[in-house]
């Protein structure tokens, strides 16, 4: 019940979203989504952008493991270096690293969190699993940009193509179809023979980072 009362109450009242849809040179803002009330109450000793080997272990996780990659750039398309992205997600089995949601069903190899900081190049990199469905919610990714303390954006994305996008309230409550386009993100074969998928997932920036 506490779980279930968690998700409604992220359909309360209208979903915080940064992305007015201002153009510059074709791109569009990411648009923001709620952090939700899973975000790691106590982070991992492990934070680093493999999800799926936490040090110290000798399995992997359980799941489909995927290189999520992508670049964060601004409105004009400029690559942004010294973000730190985030991303926290579910494990295999539906549940989140959070006092909340602790049982025995979480996987103890999967680190569920992790972050990474920008290059010159804007590109980020994630070794993870494709998420997984759990009671009320489609399979998504959050996602959380800062620089320095400053928290820049907070969204999540989401695996294009999956039938309970379609039932899903946090993204039903995006009105703009070309918004809830831009967090579609295709889960592919993968060249890399370490990973069974690839996902990328490019993120633009509507507010000013420093630089």
């Amino acid at each position: 019940m506490q779980r279930r009362n968690m998700l409604k109450s992220l359909l309360v009242g209208p979903l915080a979203c940064s992305a007015d849809l201002a153009l510059a040179q074709g791109l569009m803002a990411t648009p923001a989504q709620t952090e939700g009330p899973f975000f790691p109450d106590k982070l991992p000793l492990d934070q680093d952008n493999d999800l799926v080997r936490i040090a110290g272990h000798q399995a992997p996780a359980a799941g489909e493991i995927t290189e999520l990659t992508g670049r964060i750039v601004d409105l004009n398309g400029k690559p942004l270096a010294g973000v730190t992205i985030e991303i926290w997600q579910v494990d295999h089995n539906g549940r989140y690293i959070h006092s909340a949601d602790a049982s025995v069903k979480n996987d103890a190899n999967f680190q569920g969190y992790g972050r990474f900081e920008t290059g010159q190049g804007g590109q980020y990199r994630f070794r993870t699993i494709k998420p997984v469905p759990y009671p009320g919610r489609t399979p998504h990714i959050h996602v959380r940009l800062r620089e320095g303390g400053h928290e820049l954006l907070t969204t999540q994305l989401y695996v294009q193509g999956h039938p309970l996008n379609e039932r899903d309230g946090v993204l039903r409550a995006m009105r703009d179809s070309r918004a809830r386009a831009s967090l579609m993100v295709p889960f592919l074969p993968s060249k890399e023979g370490r990973s069974a998928l690839a996902a990328s997932f490019d993120i633009v920036l509507g507010v000013t980072a420093a630089t």
